[in-house]
């Protein structure tokens, strides 16, 4: 088994993988009382081997997967009440259940949690990011620290990852500084008798390779050596897990003069440029054009540097759609401060704050090279402003350009590319394997689950799956 992608998703998945079970752990209560009664029916069964979908039934949370809703609820029984109620779960290492897999990633174990400027605070409650049996501020207690306002800096995640590999001695699964560039199908006959054995001596169910019909999955790309060379590699598997995440490639606008130099798509390049000191507060207006926490992020950023901003966005500030709508003020703080200031100062009318202008429900419509941005209101009328560097932060797509096609044909609109939000791939709920690909699943933002917490139930869902494929399931 084969996965692309290190972060949370592929880390859950490789210690579920590596013999580590799930039990319901005997005289422990779940505040779910249906629930409770489900896991008393069979305690000695592993959550792995019991049916997902009856154990998940009824749940109810913030997230529209059953399988995520039931893995988080186990591990953090009443977490969204404010409670820190013990898991329920306890976890036994079978080394007879492990299944032969690799992980291969860009980066070291945590994914693109090593991409994110270390001091960004995570939105999510800092145990939230945690993983099945360390908890998160059990390693936080280790290094002596504390959880500011209960949520977690980036760097902290990214350590804490890489920490929870070595601990859980999964590094041998893992191969770092790999780039994967493709991934397909091909016929069992086709590949070499060499890799036949390979393949026969790491899989647990007796492939007969005379079967012409038998296909397999071809993953090809290179490892990147300390020397900088990159050496090619070719691996076959009876399974692929996808769980390449989102970071990859920020969305662009498409409009003219997006790719002049001083268009940025990340939020770095602001950070970069007050390093160097090529802006500050002198500079004309940083242009920030998106409506979510990335932007957010820049604001308060540029906000702490005082550099003046103008923050374009198309929605109404009211939207309910705008994540700020929809996060509780007490414990996101700065994100409300930056909705106050969207809201009180429009170009229309100067508000307290001063360097920052929001131009709500705008959009724009080109990027000069003399620096001067073009944008337009709902009505139509145009308005221009000079600006010192401009950051287009409205998301990010996943690249899939490995898999035919972009993997469009593997999304829920095959007719679209894959996005998180609005088009991911179309699994099935409980195995969380393509309804179009049989052997190829997918996790994480993929499959439409874009939080820490709620990715490790795709893992449990994936793992079960693997397990009964395997026949690795107990007598």
């Amino acid at each position: 088994i084969v996965f692309l992608g290190n972060g949370p998703s592929g880390i859950c998945l490789s210690y579920l993988l590596s013999g580590y079970i799930p039990y319901f752990k005997r005289d422990s209560l779940h505040p779910h009382p249906i629930l409770q009664r489900k896991l008393e029916e069979a305690p000695d069964v592993s959550i792995l081997d019991q049916d997902l979908e009856y154990l998940s039934e009824g749940l109810e949370g913030r997230s529209h997967s059953p399988v995520a809703l039931l893995f988080d609820t186990l591990q953090r029984p009443d977490t969204d009440f404010g409670g820190t109620a013990e898991s329920v779960l306890t976890w036994w290492h079978e080394t007879d259940r492990a299944v032969p897999h690799l992980v291969l990633g860009r980066n070291a174990p945590g994914g693109a949690w090593h991409s994110i400027e270390g001091s960004m605070v995570t939105l999510s409650r800092g145990e939230w990011m945690g993983l099945p049996d360390f908890p998160f501020k059990d390693w936080l207690k280790q290094k002596r620290r504390g959880l500011r306002n209960n949520r977690a800096t980036a760097e902290d995640i990214a350590q804490y990852y890489q920490y929870y590999v070595m601990k859980k001695g999964l590094q041998k699964n893992f191969r770092c500084g790999t780039v994967v560039t493709s991934v397909r199908k091909v016929s069992a006959e086709s590949i070499s008798t060499h890799a036949q054995k390979d393949l026969q001596e790491n899989s647990d169910s007796l492939w007969n390779f005379n079967e012409k019909s038998m296909e397999v999955f071809q993953v090809d790309g290179f490892f990147k050596t300390l020397k900088g060379d990159k050496e090619p590699f070719s691996i076959y598997a009876e399974n692929v897990v996808l769980a390449t995440g989102t970071y990859d490639r920020p969305t662009w606008l498409g409009v003219k003069g997006e790719n002049l130099s001083y268009v940025h798509h990340q939020l770095s390049a602001l950070e970069e440029a007050v390093k160097n000191n090529s802006i500050g507060i002198m500079s004309d207006p940083v242009l920030i054009v998106g409506a979510g926490l990335t932007a957010a992020d820049a604001i308060l950023f540029a906000h702490h540097c005082n550099i003046p901003v103008i923050h374009v966005f198309r929605r109404r500030v009211s939207d309910p759609g705008l994540i700020f709508n929809q996060l509780p003020k007490m414990m996101y703080p700065e994100y409300h401060k930056v909705h106050q200031m969207m809201k009180e100062q429009s170009a229309a009318c100067a508000g307290p704050y001063e360097c920052y202008v929001s131009l709500p429900e705008h959009h724009v419509l080109s990027f000069g090279k003399d620096k001067k941005c073009i944008f337009q209101d709902k009505n139509g009328y145009q308005k221009a402003y000079k600006v010192s560097m401009a950051l287009v932060l409205t998301g990010s797509n996943p690249n899939l350009s490995f898999l035919p096609n972009n993997g469009i044909d593997l999304a829920m609109d095959s007719d679209q590319p894959v996005n998180p939000k609005r088009n991911p791939i179309d699994v099935d709920p409980f195995t969380y394997e393509c309804t179009q690909e049989k052997g190829l699943y997918a996790l994480g933002p993929l499959a439409g689950d874009n939080f820490v917490r709620f990715v490790q139930g795709g893992a449990l869902a994936v793992a079960s799956s693997l397990l009964k494929k395997a026949n690795k399931n107990p007598p």
